[in-house]
């Protein structure tokens, strides 16, 4: 009888897993992520992360990143292997630059997107909110 409904258990997550592609940690459309406190940055694009360390913006990156990121970047930036693991980004303005760049533009490879572009989505202080997000998360 225990086995019987493990199988059906499995057979039902299965056929979930089949119907909810991609939506084990939100819907695939961008979320809007308030940063009301934060200091506003203008519409010139930053390449170093202005706030570093800053608790509100961790907080409101946190939120950020459970709507938009987490879907494929893992639950507190810890990769479950659809997409690279964020916290093995580097932590200096280097690392800032590539990060940047890489959530305003998206990436293609062989005409595939393996990650959207949100420039035009969510703000230049919701990205690097959720960038301190990230850097705040323990490797």
């Amino acid at each position: 009888m225990k086995q019987t409904f493990k199988t059906l258990l499995l057979a039902a997550a299965i056929s979930l897993a089949a119907i909810l592609p991609g939506r084990a940690h939100g819907d695939g459309a961008p979320q809007p992520v308030d940063t009301e406190g934060l200091k506003e940055l203008g519409e010139t694009w930053l390449k170093e992360n202005p706030y570093k360390g800053n608790k509100l913006a961790i907080s409101i990156g946190s939120r950020g990143y459970n709507s938009n990121c987490a879907r494929c970047h893992g639950l507190e930036a810890k990769s479950g292997g659809i997409a690279p693991d964020l916290r093995d980004l580097e932590k200096n303005a280097d690392g800032d630059s590539w990060y940047i760049n890489r959530v305003r533009k998206g990436y293609h490879q062989n005409g595939v997107t393996k990650m959207p572009k949100f420039e035009g989505l969510i703000s230049q202080e919701a990205m690097w909110a959720i960038r301190s997000y990230i850097n705040a998360q323990p490797e």
